[in-house]
């Protein structure tokens, strides 16, 4: 299940199947991991275990969660097989407990401090790391109905980092209006992974011109 370097490095987790039994000393106690991810993560709409599900869509959406086991404090959430950096934020209407009105949406976006679980050394500078960030709202509006399993209940906004970094606006934060107009209309599921290459792209071009504007051509060919 969990494999280890020599020494104390970081930790390879392999990816379960919910079959593994917990044991004493290798003496089955009747009850396994699937029983776990049951008790720990049935709450789908709380704000914590939304998230992760907002970042498993995603990556369903671009084809990259076979196989593979998400990282807790990877520098990005996700890395597309283009080596596209994506970051996936979330927010919803209703949340898990008491409300007398819907929630106002908004995401939080700021500039942090890259971690390299390598080295288990933060960056000197905070910045954006992900080339691409997909706003994933739980749209849905009626309690009695809400799923966040239905695709359709959800919306995404997908924008290239050069958006958020150019805001004139609060660097911390965006609310849903501000995302709106900086994004356009939300994605559906079904196109998100053409809207997250189309915005890979974009920020690739804005790079390159940067580089050209900084060094010339030359700057662009030795990137």
């Amino acid at each position: 299940m969990i494999s280890r370097r020599a020494g104390l490095g970081p930790i390879d987790c392999k990816r379960l199947g919910g079959g593994e039994s917990f044991h004493d000393g290798g003496q089955a106690l009747g009850f396994d991991v699937l029983g776990f991810w049951r008790w720990s993560t049935s709450d789908l709409v709380s704000n914590a275990t939304r998230g992760v599900l907002a970042e498993y869509l995603v990556a369903q959406a671009l084809g990259i969660s076979g196989g593979c086991v998400r990282e807790e404090w990877a520098e990005c959430d996700l890395e597309a097989p283009d080596g596209t950096l994506v970051e996936v934020k979330s927010a919803a209407y209703i949340q898990s407990w008491h409300q007398e009105h819907l929630s106002q949406v908004s995401f939080r976006v700021p500039k942090t401090r890259g971690w390299d679980r390598e080295t288990n050394r933060q960056d000197d500078d905070p910045r954006r790391k992900a080339d691409v960030y997909v706003f994933a709202l739980l749209a849905h509006k009626d309690q009695a109905t809400l799923d966040p399993l239905d695709v359709s209940q959800w919306q995404f906004y997908v924008l290239p980092t050069r958006a958020l970094d150019e805001r004139e606006r609060s660097q911390h934060s965006i609310t849903l209006p501000s995302l709106r107009a900086l994004a356009g209309v939300e994605v559906t599921f079904a196109s998100l992974r053409g809207a997250v290459e189309q915005a890979a792209t974009q920020q690739r071009a804005e790079r390159g011109n940067r580089l050209q504007d900084v060094g010339g051509p030359e700057a662009t060919t030795a990137r």
